[in-house]
């Protein structure tokens, strides 16, 4: 029983370690989000996918949504409020037509890299959430910053401000 109470408060704090260390990633003040100082995370691209989508226009867009460990392990348990850790990022590619195949989509050019950071002290006005959209790995400006959790409010407050859905 020892064992198990001690290997649950070493995850607690290895959830909530992980929430600061990757806010404090990047000594780069360039490279963080207006508004919550939300930085790219490194070696995000090596993420488990949680789901694809396709935007309709006018964006137009083939999109990939990954997560770290701590989102993944939420997602299959299926229990919400994502914790303290959490970290999504969003791929988003124009979407083209193949041009070796009539009927398939491929991405074409990059558009943004998107990122939320679950960190409920730090972030309690937003939801629990940091957010951070990039352009060719620099943050758009602090106005787009503004609009990030209004919109993830008004329309999936009900499951912890997360658009995705696990894809099965």
């Amino acid at each position: 029983m020892r064992k198990i109470i001690l290997a649950s408060l070493a995850a607690g704090v290895a959830s909530s370690a992980v929430a600061a260390a990757f806010a404090a990633s990047t000594t780069d003040q360039d490279n963080l989000s207006p508004i919550y100082g939300v930085s790219i995370p490194d070696g995000y691209r090596k993420w488990e996918l949680i789901a694809p989508a396709q935007e309709a226009e006018p964006l137009n867009e083939l999109r990939a949504v990954v997560g770290n460990d701590i989102a993944v392990k939420t997602y299959r348990d299926g229990k919400l409020p994502f914790p303290d850790g959490t970290v999504l990022v969003k791929l988003a590619w124009k979407h083209t037509q193949s041009p070796e195949f009539e009927s398939a989509s491929i991405p074409g050019a990059a558009t943004t890299v998107q990122v939320m950071v679950k960190d409920a002290k730090k972030y309690a006005a937003s939801g629990g959430w940091g957010f951070g959209r990039f352009i060719d790995g620099k943050p758009v400006d602090r106005a787009q910053h503004e609009t990030c959790f209004a919109c993830h409010e008004g329309r999936v407050k009900q499951r912890d401000y997360v658009f995705t859905k696990w894809a099965p």
